[in-house]
């Protein structure tokens, strides 16, 4: 079962970066999926930053800058993927 462990709260599309606010963990190299609506695609954290800064991980309450290969709409739920 998926675990939601985010939301978007901000879409770059010149750079195709998400700022996803956490409700749990995420650290680099792990598969998400990201979802709003119908629509839906998986992908993996190649890059994460922090405050402008490249992390390993992010932890609840934090708002993170990840790249990702297609647009996520915000309000978009960011979930585990097993």
């Amino acid at each position: 079962m998926p675990k939601e462990i985010g939301r978007v709260t901000h879409w770059y599309d010149k750079i195709g970066v998400a700022v996803v606010k956490l409700s749990a963990s995420l650290a680099k190299g792990d598969r998400i999926k990201v979802q709003r609506g119908e629509y839906e695609f998986e992908d993996g954290v190649s890059s994460m930053q922090l405050d402008h800064k490249d992390v390993e991980k992010g932890k609840k309450g934090d708002e993170v800058a990840i790249k990702l290969s297609e647009e996520a709409k915000v309000g978009a739920v960011i979930s585990t993927v097993e």
